[in-house]
């Protein structure tokens, strides 16, 4: 059985990513994209799916023992595992260099005290864990190879194969290193060169080193704000700059139920907010990266934006089920793609409209394709603002009226209106201003509920939603007026958990809820920082700031979270680890800090 998902850590070459559990076992790698197929995909199945052991030798009947500690080597992503045996201590340590050539998984196992019996168990397994490779030796190097795709095996030790798995079996003593690497190659193509595990971790902890360097953020909160910027580096794909929502499929927002996606896209909205918090803490390189991926997803067709693209800018991402994944924890059907990619999501172009509006303003330089595609997505809004959608938590059951969906089209109007009256771009000004005024009116007047003095999820509907904690924070409304207050208000009472954490809306058990779905999920994690936000905004700072502390102690041990908290199991879930919850870590941090509001 896979670990619990707080077990994982992440390990990454800004193209794919791969999951390390504390016992040293790699249960999650696609190659040579974060989008490919997976060679491990134990993680959602067994090991009969695949996977990469690599640690203290064990008897079958006492299994892996879990690191007795872990941590990244400062300011990196390369991960050290430290075990302490009764035969001594052994460290492995494991990384993924920024890719020059062929995609490489690189593992060193170090000697700390004693001489430690070892073992290293790979076994690969082609199309998320359905296809077992022709494994076979090449000139003294191991090879598997299934279709169009190879991996290569360099270790510096012996192997030999075993019930269709690849050992060795060492024993390490004080000083010593021991590397294994693994390498993806197109099967048609020559061999990749031979790896220089000791050159590549000294390139690797240069490349992030160098990299840090540039964050601009050195308040109270720069741990976690400094983990949470190289987790979204890493979630970002280098060569076109587009940042996918997370690095797995499937992860359940509730264990055993049927709420699990493939978050392994980019969703506008997350790259969206995510751009924002890089720009704010010094890194506008990926901002303008970020852009030039934007501009070329939606060239030809920006009225029909999608929410998602792939990381290339791909439009179809037709949504399968692998039946021969059981799922994490029993958690099916395992999705691959995304059926909600062509569902109609107005709050988009909002997001997209204020991202491009904060390049703008901080100095991104300028781009008049980018003023071009924002005075398109206007005119589109302009004749669609006031049509249903499906909002922001794309829900698959009827189209509503979403007050945050109508929110959203308002600040798309008023970032567009400020670019004109910039003098950076030209439109019908006083028609757009009238437009703006027009959206206001209809969400304070339909989307309002005078006698619970909050708005609601929707037109005409009694439910909340967290997204409504947002109408602050884009200028919608000022912090201090009585319709804001009553709303975080009613969100905190009707959309908390046990633990204070908010629920993205109600869900309704076995019943089909408003997202047309069964089954029920954790407190989603960004609703839980927007509250924070919120009331740092109307001056509750104390409490802002024991909300985003007890938010930060979610972490696991190296800083990373998923999507939401399950507050009766008191564990992670969803998929892992999450960009659209370390943006709002990132941005709670610096409004905290900008108010003083923290505690030594």
């Amino acid at each position: 059985m896979a670990g619990r998902i707080e077990d994982y850590a992440l390990i990454g070459d800004m193209q794919t990513a791969a999951l390390v559990c504390r016992d040293g076992t790699v249960d999650w790698l696609c190659l040579p994209r974060f989008d490919s197929h997976a060679i491990f995909a134990g993680l959602l199945g067994t090991e009969e799916h695949g996977f990469w052991r690599l640690g203290p030798a064990h008897s079958a009947e006492a299994g892996p023992p879990a690191a007795s500690r872990r941590r990244y080597r400062g300011d990196s992503l390369i991960l050290e595992s430290e075990w302490d045996t009764p035969r001594g201590t052994v460290r492995v340590t494991d990384f993924m260099p920024p890719r020059d050539g062929a995609p490489q998984l690189i593992r060193i196992v170090e000697g700390v005290s004693g001489r430690v019996p070892m073992r290293s168990a790979l076994r690969m397994r082609f199309s998320y864990g359905r296809v077992v490779p022709w494994v076979h030796k090449v000139d003294g190097r191991t090879v598997a190879v299934a279709g169009p795709d190879s991996v290569w095996l360099d270790a510096e030790t012996e192997t030999y194969g075993k019930n269709l798995t690849t050992y060795s079996d060492f024993t390490v003593a004080p000083g010593e290193r021991i590397a294994f690497t693994i390498s993806w190659q197109p099967s048609h193509h020559q061999p990749p060169a031979l790896p220089d595990p000791e050159g590549s971790l000294e390139t690797t902890a240069d490349f992030w080193r160098e990299w840090v360097e540039h964050c601009t953020y050195h308040g109270p909160y720069r741990e976690a704000v400094v983990r949470s910027l190289i987790t979204l580096k890493a979630l970002t794909y280098a060569p076109t700059g587009g940042i996918v929502a997370a690095p797995t499929t499937s992860l359940p927002e509730e264990i055993g139920g049927v709420r699990n996606w493939d978050y392994r896209y980019t969703w506008l909205r997350d790259a969206a907010i995510t751009l924002s918090s890089l720009l704010r803490t010094g890194y506008r390189e990926e901002a303008r990266a970020w852009r030039e991926w934007l501009l070329r997803a939606v060239a030809g067709d920006p009225e029909n934006l999608q929410i998602m693209y792939g990381i290339a800018g791909e439009r179809e991402l037709g949504e399968a089920e692998l039946d021969w994944l059981p799922g994490y924890e029993g958690s099916s059907p395992v999705r691959i793609g995304n059926g909600a990619a062509h569902q109609l999501q107005l709050d988009v172009y909002g997001e997209v409209t204020e991202a491009l509006h904060l390049a703008h303003m901080t100095g991104l330089a300028r781009n008049d394709y980018a003023s071009l595609l924002q005075l398109k997505l206007i005119r589109y809004l302009e004749k669609h603002w006031d049509q249903p959608d499906e909002g922001i938590w794309e829900v698959r059951g009827p189209r509503r009226h979403f007050v945050h969906s109508k929110v959203m089209a308002w600040v798309a109007v008023d970032r567009t209106i400020k670019l004109i009256e910039s003098g950076d771009a030209d439109g019908p000004l006083e028609r757009w201003r009238e437009l703006r005024d027009e959206i206001h009116r209809d969400v304070c007047e339909k989307g309002y509920d005078k006698e619970r003095n909050t708005f609601t999820q929707s037109y005409g509907s009694k439910e909340l939603d967290a997204s409504l904690l947002l109408i602050p924070q884009m200028g919608f409304l000022p912090p201090d007026d009585k319709r804001v207050i009553g709303t975080i208000e009613a969100i905190q009472r009707e959309l908390s958990t046990q633990d204070g954490f908010i629920l993205r809306y109600p869900t309704a058990g076995e019943e089909a809820g408003v997202d047309g779905l069964e089954g029920d999920e954790g407190a989603f994690l960004a609703c839980s920082f927007w509250l924070a936000d919120d009331l740092a905004m109307i001056g509750r700072v104390d409490e802002a700031r024991r909300l985003f502390e007890k938010l930060l102690s979610l972490r696991n041990d190296l800083g990373l979270l998923a999507e939401e908290w399950d507050a009766k199991h008191q564990r992670q879930v969803g998929n892992f680890p999450q960009a659209f919850s370390h943006v709002p870590l990132i941005d709670t941090a610096l409004r905290l800090t900008a108010s003083g509001a923290y505690g030594g």
